[in-house]
């Protein structure tokens, strides 16, 4: 169902100019609200929606419609936001294949595109665009922070799968390109898929000792929980998307004791992260994930450039973002000659705090840490 909300824009805290709000600023929102991939849209809104609700703004109008993790009803969403709603700049898309179909029509068509989360590999090189922002990661980056914490945990024969689409190509190709040990299996599973019981039986007999997986959503909660019955016990690990909030409630108690990687934590210790996340649990009676923590950043990100700059000025609009003068709740925040983030990443741990599952930071991965296709972005 298609939802219009309206939220106010940032005046007097950000020390808006009456030239930079001269017209109204209007978003298009396009992310999974429906079906196995909800959560991870429904946070990236809230998270999304409570920045601006923070802000005490006015004049942004947001409007939000589902793409039920479809690819052609995306497209199809986008050109009508475009076109017919007539939106300044476009954000929200969580799947990576549905942001390959998306943003480069969008930015093609002289509109701005901030992504919350997908961060596909072309996108960050030879495709990337003046007009294209990831205000995540790029797919690569938590997946060379576990290759590089699995050499220091010192795990020589690794297991690796991810599904087969950009991101879970992404993925696989960002852990090896840190990882010096050996392969035991490295296995590419359907989108969507729910019976891992031959992936598993794969692991069993691989003779790995450790295991590497990047399942988001409903496909990382069905492997835990199938890997937990097995009796397989070759220890696992992966990235933020499977160990996150989102997913640690269904996973349960054989989360515990699993190191996953995320360039946001809600134990990092700043002030905006604070207001964030005392926020968000305030709003909405749940701790944020990552997915809530990206959204807010991408808003937060929105508010500081408007500010500054009118959208009908798309030069100074795009240098407004570029600067990244806002306080994000990871700290520093800075754009890469891609518009890509460069920041620290780290290495958290699955914990208990009395009856809820939940992340702390036991080590950092890497600082400012750059992707590795920057080099191949000519703007």
């Amino acid at each position: 169902m298609r939802k219009i909300l309206v939220a106010s824009l940032l005046a007097l805290s950000l020390g808006a100019s009456a030239t930079a709000h001269a017209d109204p600023l209007k978003i298009g929102m396009i992310t999974t609200l429906s079906g196995g991939g909800a959560g991870l849209g429904v946070d990236v809104r809230d998270g999304f929606m409570l920045a601006l609700k923070q802000s005490g703004a006015k004049d942004i109008e947001v409007v939000t419609e589902d793409d039920a993790q479809k690819p052609e009803l995306a497209v199809q969403i986008a050109d009508k936001m475009i076109q017919s709603d007539k939106v300044d700049l476009l954000t929200g898309i969580i799947w990576s294949n549905l942001a390959m179909a998306v943003v480069p029509n969008a930015v093609a068509q002289g509109k701005f595109y901030l992504s919350p989360n997908a961060g596909p590999s072309a996108l960050a090189g030879a495709k990337c665009d003046k007009n294209y922002f990831n205000v995540a990661y790029q797919n690569d980056n938590l997946h060379e922070a576990m290759g590089n914490y699995a050499n220091t945990a010192g795990y020589k024969k690794m297991f690796i799968l991810a599904p087969n689409y950009p991101a879970g190509t992404d993925s696989l190709t960002g852990f090896k390109r840190y990882y010096k040990g050996e392969l035991a299996g490295e296995v590419y599973t359907k989108v969507g898929q729910t019976d891992y019981a031959a992936e598993i039986a794969q692991i069993r007999d691989s003779g790995a000792d450790a295991v590497f997986f990047f399942l988001p959503g409903g496909m990382g909660i069905a492997f835990m929980k199938q890997y937990s019955q097995s009796g397989v016990e070759t220890p696992v690990m992966g990235p933020g998307f499977s160990f996150d909030q989102d997913v640690l409630g269904a996973i349960g108690d054989a989360a515990l004791g699993v190191k996953n990687s995320s360039e946001w934590s809600k134990d990092l210790d700043n002030a905006a992260n604070k207001k964030f996340v005392e926020g968000f649990q305030a709003e909405y009676g749940r701790l944020p994930s990552l997915y809530a923590a990206q959204g807010y950043d991408t808003a937060s990100l929105i508010l500081s450039a408007a500010a500054k700059a009118n959208v009908k000025d798309a030069d100074a609009f795009r240098a407004a973002l570029k600067e990244a003068s806002f306080d994000s709740v990871r700290g520093k925040f800075r754009f890469n000659t891609n518009n890509h983030p460069i920041q620290d990443i780290y290495v958290r741990e699955v914990i208990k705090e009395g009856d809820v599952l939940t992340n702390k930071i036991v080590a950092t991965s890497f600082t400012d840490h750059e992707d590795a296709y920057a080099k191949d972005c000519k703007m």
